[in-house]
């Protein structure tokens, strides 16, 4: 896939980037590898391969959990008071801040 120098304009014009030009071009060439990458594993035969739905392979049951991993436990979050507290201008239970976008 060939991104061009007018499709990396696009990108930076949507995500309100000023981009110079040496940025364009190396932007341009990285888009460029990162989808022909994509494409080249599009033709991978992926038939017969169940999707994954975790990135860690299951735990047999009776076996530890992995050590990364841990149990959601709820919690209450009592912060908020003196976050906002310490805001310059809050309207609880919201920051107030300046309009940034022009466009």
């Amino acid at each position: 896939m060939k991104i061009t120098r007018e499709d990396v304009l696009r990108v930076a014009e949507l995500a309100h980037l000023d981009l110079s030009p040496a940025e364009i071009e190396t932007y341009r060439g990285q888009l460029d590898e990162i989808l022909t990458y994509v494409e080249k594993l599009k033709e991978l035969d992926v038939t017969g391969i169940a999707p994954m739905t975790q990135v860690l392979p299951a735990v047999a049951s009776g076996a530890e959990h992995h050590p990364e991993l841990r149990d959601d436990v709820l919690a209450p979050c009592d912060v908020g008071e003196s976050v906002l507290a310490a805001a310059p201008d809050a309207a609880k239970p919201f920051f107030r801040v300046p309009k940034v976008i022009e466009r």
